[in-house]
């Protein structure tokens, strides 16, 4: 028996949390070997130094800079990138390598995780970002939606929604498109430490963060008008949404409460039918008649969805783990799809369950 295709990927934002996470999806892909882990902070120092849990799979890899990136996108015919880069220096990093690649006549696939090529709209980007986007004429390019919501990707590349807006999205775009709701949304979500990235900060320093529960950036996260922009050009409906995330104090996962008045009242039973109906057939959202809990999901790219109504109320709640369904694994499960595997490739262990 031959040895399965090993597609080069190349990993982007190689010292990141994300990045972390990918690489440790991309050592257990049968279809993927690591050609590359671009860190402009730590070029020449070994992978096992910033993830020592990689070690096993990564005993002597060391990060490398961008020019060697270059260099893989332009020999290899087929490659893969999985862009984890810092917002604001993804677009400028991705616009080098497939001008790279352009003029060599490859073709890589790229899923990028990072907000810049979220927006469609230049202009929108910047409203949000507070500064120009790096790329804009590569934003034709990619398409921003959930791999569950898009049955056939009308670009080559793909732009991950992110961790809260991932969570979110799971909830809204069913309720919108199945026209369930009213389109003004509620939502309280609560997401661990990880999220807030590698580099220390007050908000994830440990003797703060433990054992406390607070609001940040309440009715003005970025994340809203990403979210809405995603739901309307899937669903073709322009709604409202109330956002206030949290900081939890646990490391990975995003527990989020999206509440909503219902179209029409209906049974709880059958809002779950609906959801369960709307993802039939896809492996990684699982839709329950108990609320969901995190230890159920964290560290893996599954999802769980519940729902309870009353009166004309609807409550849905949504989980699922930051750095895996919320990016890296939503991520390669885009690529899954855009290789041409089954998108469940190298994604179906579960959860542990005791974290």
């Amino acid at each position: 028996m031959s040895a399965p295709r090993r597609v080069p990927t190349l990993v982007l934002g190689g010292s990141g949390y994300v990045a972390g996470e990918l690489l440790r999806l991309v050592a257990g892909h049968p279809h993927l070997a690591l050609a590359a882990a671009v860190s402009d902070s730590k070029p020449g120092e070994r992978i096992a130094a910033a993830f020592p849990h990689l070690a096993p799979a990564y005993p002597d890899a060391t990060f490398v800079d961008a020019d060697a990136a270059v260099r893989v996108v332009a020999e290899a015919a087929d490659s893969a990138v999985l862009a984890a880069a810092p917002h604001g220096v993804s677009a400028a990093l991705l616009d080098r390598l497939l001008g790279a690649a352009d003029a060599a006549g490859t073709r890589p696939r790229v899923v990028d995780i990072s907000a810049d090529f979220r927006f469609a709209d230049p202009a929108a980007y910047a409203r949000v970002y507070g500064h120009t986007h790096g790329a804009p004429a590569r934003l034709r390019q990619f398409t921003c939606a959930l791999p569950e919501h898009l049955a056939v990707l009308p670009t080559p590349h793909v732009a991950h929604p992110g961790c809260f807006a991932t969570a979110m999205l799971l909830a809204l775009v069913p309720l919108l498109k199945l026209g369930l709701v009213e389109p003004v949304f509620y939502v309280s979500a609560v997401t661990g430490s990880t999220g807030s990235g590698r580099s220390p900060v007050d908000g994830t320093h440990h003797p703060r963060r433990h054992s406390d529960l607070h609001a940040y950036n309440p009715l003005g996260h970025r994340h809203a008008p990403e979210v809405l922009a995603v739901a309307e050009a899937l669903t073709g409906r322009r709604a409202e949404l109330q956002f206030v995330p949290h900081s939890g104090p646990f490391a990975r996962g995003i527990h989020a409460t999206i509440q909503a008045r219902l179209a029409r009242p209906v049974p709880a039973a059958e809002v779950r039918e609906a959801l369960a109906a709307f993802y039939a057939g896809q492996p990684f959202v699982r839709v329950l008649a108990e609320p969901p809990r995190l230890k159920d999901v964290v560290t893996s790219n599954y999802a769980q969805l519940s729902a309870t109504t009353s009166g004309s109320s609807l409550a849905v709640m949504s989980v699922i783990d930051n750095l895996t369904k919320g990016a890296a694994g939503g991520a390669v499960q885009w690529l899954n799809r855009m290789l041409g595997l089954d998108p469940a490739t190298g994604l179906t262990a579960p959860a542990p369950g005791w974290t």
